[in-house]
């Protein structure tokens, strides 16, 4: 009987050690964050992640939890989603943005893709890093109206964050550190590189690619006024984003107003030659994120290339050195202008616009 009974505690003692190190190793796998791995498409430039914050499957669906979860506004109204929708290339199709209570904000809401390569953020390029920008939008009293610090304690008290943010950011509390860090995670996964202008990196019959009417509008983007083109290129070649490719980098004044009502970059430098100046915005998905330009003036495409052919303000104040350069209107055709339009379509990446990774997890 004893014999049994020392047989029966020795089984019992090694199950329960193999059971140890099974929820030990259960346990290691639920902190151990898994690495996120980005799918390289030809023709995209190499990546620039975030070294300090290297990206994970948890630490990228918290991201994604926290920019569809209005628990990051004060009354639980709003969510980055509310201005920031997937079918637009992440805009609201409206020509201002809506925060909480209803607010109608000050600008046109921006689209969210490739963020990784970009060096300024928001209309006024008031940041340089993206971990920065996710949080002046829960901040500011007309968005989200929410204290960082309260924040981090909702999200501690909500059964649903505390376990994933520790999956995230083992050992790390809930803090704006890293609410900022999760954001930035899910963010810059929205990558856009497979739109049919893209698909000449492996069919390199552009007629049958794009079409004649896109290719004419592709070879008038390309081409300076003075051959005959409508001079696109100088702000928006910086291909394969198309755009920032500015002489005065990524901020200019394209002539839209003689008066500036809102000053832009101006307003963050307190430099009068930076009055009117604004983000120049990359192209790609442009065919589905109107209204256009920092004021959501123009209600389609067709608007925009109207306004560049005669509508440039010439004698406006800090006019961007290319469009001085032209000393006068582009005077585009109407068949012009339909062939650019034709062309900035190519830019449009359905895969991107309908990405289940980018959806909503709930």
């Amino acid at each position: 009987m004893k014999i049994q009974f020392a047989i029966i505690a020795l089984v019992s003692a090694a199950l329960l050690v193999k059971s140890c190190k099974k929820d030990d190793l259960i346990n290691k796998q639920a902190t151990t964050p898994t690495p996120y791995v980005i799918e390289k498409t030809q023709g995209m430039p190499p990546l620039a992640l975030p070294a300090d914050n290297p990206l994970s499957n948890e630490g990228v669906l918290l991201g994604r939890m926290l920019f569809y979860d209005p628990i990051v506004s004060l009354d639980s109204t709003v969510a980055c989603v509310s201005c920031h929708r997937q079918d637009k290339a992440f805009t609201d199709g409206l020509r201002y943005g809506k925060g909480i209570r209803g607010q109608i904000l000050g600008r046109n809401s921006m689209p969210l893709y490739n963020l990784m390569w970009q060096k300024k953020f928001f209309w006024d390029g008031r940041s340089k890093s993206l971990r920065e920008q996710v949080l002046i939008p829960i901040q500011a009293h007309n968005e989200m109206d929410m204290n960082l610090y309260d924040l981090a304690i909702k999200l501690n008290n909500s059964n649903r964050y505390h376990t994933v943010f520790q999956k995230a950011f083992p050992g790390q509390s809930i803090s704006p550190a890293t609410i900022s860090k999760a954001l930035e995670q899910f963010l810059v996964t929205l990558i856009s590189f497979n739109a049919p202008i893209d698909q000449l990196h492996t069919n390199h019959d552009t007629l049958a690619v794009i079409g004649p009417e896109a290719l004419r509008g592709l070879k008038l983007f390309m081409q300076p006024k003075e051959n005959g083109g409508a001079d696109c290129f100088h702000c928006h070649s910086n291909i394969p984003f198309f755009g920032n490719n500015s002489a005065s980098g990524s901020m200019a004044n394209n002539g839209l107003d003689l008066n500036f009502t809102d000053k832009g970059f101006g307003s963050v430098t307190g430099k009068d030659q930076d009055n009117g100046k604004f983000k120049i915005p990359a192209l790609r998905n442009v065919g589905v994120t109107a209204p256009y330009m920092h004021d959501g003036r123009f209600a389609t495409l067709e608007e925009v290339l109207d306004f560049y052919s005669s509508g440039i303000q010439l004698n406006s104040p800090n006019l961007d050195v290319n469009i001085l350069a032209h000393g006068a209107q582009l005077n585009l055709s109407e068949q012009q202008k339909s062939d650019i339009v034709a062309f900035l379509h190519t830019l449009t990446d359905q895969s991107f616009l309908t990405n289940p990774a980018f959806k909503s997890p709930f």
